[in-house]
């Protein structure tokens, strides 16, 4: 018989919030140690658990600098927590993709599975590991770039060159946006090394990884795409066609951002800028000196954020992309939702208007609630909030402000939002239930 504290983990979106809760608890411990800080004095408590969040939740947002206040011990600490955050959330929704799916074998052997279909264990561990690999993999070809750039362009010693090209291939393939300089990557902006192996790092990343091995096995075949892949490449894309234009044109001729740039720079500068809010939190421009148009181009991409099964968060990119199929089908009055050759089920369509609709509802909660907290504007707070909740990292500058209550609430915003699409996802998809009858049906005025 299974033991009772078991038991109230049966289901596995419960499983993936304990283990996050559990990594962000030793990150917390680790980060607190005189040994994790340059000064050698332990760190505040908010301080470490906002860090170990941020660093599992792959977000990126910091109340301190990286660099000067975690020593080497703290910095490495955090690269672990985003990677162990990164591989935990691929792995994870990997498996929730192929289990709602029905694509792999269905065998009751997993425990924490036990009353819905599930994935053989062999699956799992088959799955897990290419999933490892292929994250390693990219990981690895990220850091050498990034370590012979740093050693040639900019004078660094092999060791930290290296140092610096793994951390930073680490957060950037896991959307982390976490930076070894205080003004995070604002000193390379001009820098296409350095700047398109992170933004390709961060894009790959957030595809996921079954868009990513479908799109490797058959790149050259797009009319056999799954549906997942169809919507993620092409609301993908556009979102960063669309991104790159809106900074170009909003910013151009602003001199404390793209103004102060060549052409080139500046096309450079707004692509980069367009990629991060896909969770990444990066930035090579600096974002407190945006336009209020620009922040709220910002927040847009950050609620949306990036692919399903990828380290990316935010409403996800499949998500958005499944209500605009939806609106069109109402739109045009046809009854069914279709994309390319095949039909959106209905639960589907009524699984991604929650997931919209409580994400909306959260951020305007929290919102309000920050607003009442400090003393900081809507534009601000709106920002902040959005890049919490959809993990993006990216901050107008306020974040170390917000005070304690602020961070706290910026802390349960990130878990919620790194987590809460996944979780809630999966809890719809495989918590479908048949009604055996049919109440009559009333026509309600709408709009």
């Amino acid at each position: 018989m299974m033991p009772s504290f078991l038991t109230r983990f049966r289901h596995p979106a419960q499983v993936v919030a304990a283990g996050f809760g559990l990594a962000i608890a030793i990150g917390t411990v680790l980060l607190s140690l005189p040994i994790a800080t340059t000064d050698r004095a332990p760190a505040d408590w908010v301080v470490a658990l906002f860090t170990a969040t941020s660093a599992v939740c792959v977000t990126g947002l910091v109340i301190v600098d990286t660099e000067s206040h975690w020593s080497v011990f703290g910095e490495v600490v955090i690269a672990v927590l985003v990677q162990v955050g990164g591989l935990g959330i691929m792995t994870m929704a990997t498996l929730f993709t192929l289990l709602v799916s029905g694509r792999l074998g269905l065998r009751a052997r997993i425990a924490a599975q036990a009353e819905t279909k599930t994935l053989s264990m062999s699956d799992v561990r088959r799955v897990v590991r290419k999933v490892v690999l292929f994250s390693l993999g990219c990981e690895v070809v990220a850091a050498v770039v990034l370590t012979a750039r740093f050693v040639v362009g900019y004078g660094e010693s092999l060791g930290r060159a290296a140092y610096l090209g793994a951390f930073h291939a680490v957060t950037a393939f896991n959307n982390a946006g976490f930076a070894l300089w205080p003004d995070n990557l604002m000193r390379f902006v001009a820098d296409p090394w350095i700047c398109l192996t992170i933004a390709v790092a961060v894009i790959v990343g957030g595809l996921g990884f079954p868009v990513v091995f479908e799109l490797a096995r058959s790149w050259r075949r797009p009319r056999k795409w799954s549906v997942l892949t169809r919507v993620t490449v092409g609301v993908s894309v556009t979102l960063l066609v669309l991104g790159t234009l809106v900074f170009l044109v909003t910013e151009w001729r602003n001199p404390r951002t793209l103004g102060a740039l060549d052409d080139p720079g500046k096309l450079l500068a707004a692509f980069f800028t367009a990629v991060m809010p896909r969770s990444a939190g990066f930035n090579t421009l600096d974002i407190s000196q945006m336009y209020p148009s620009s922040w709220l181009a910002t927040d847009v991409l950050m609620f949306i954020g990036g692919g399903s099964a990828g380290t990316a968060g935010g409403l996800k990119v499949t998500t958005f992309g499944l209500l605009a199929f939806v609106v069109w089908a109402e739109v045009r009055g046809e009854s069914r939702v279709n994309i390319g050759h095949r039909r959106l089920p209905e639960a589907t369509q009524r699984q991604a208007v929650t997931i919209t609709v409580l994400g909306v509802t959260l951020v305007a909660v929290s919102t309000y609630v920050l607003l009442a907290l400090t003393p900081h504007g809507l534009d601000q707070v709106l920002f902040e909030v959005v890049a919490a909740f959809g993990t993006a990292g990216l901050s107008t500058g306020i974040t170390p402000s917000l005070g304690v209550a602020g961070h706290l609430l910026l802390t349960v915003l990130m878990f919620i939002g790194r987590l809460g699409p996944l979780t809630m996802g999966s809890a719809l998809a495989l918590n479908q239930r048949s009604r055996h009858y049919e109440l009559p049906e009333e026509r309600v005025i709408v709009g």
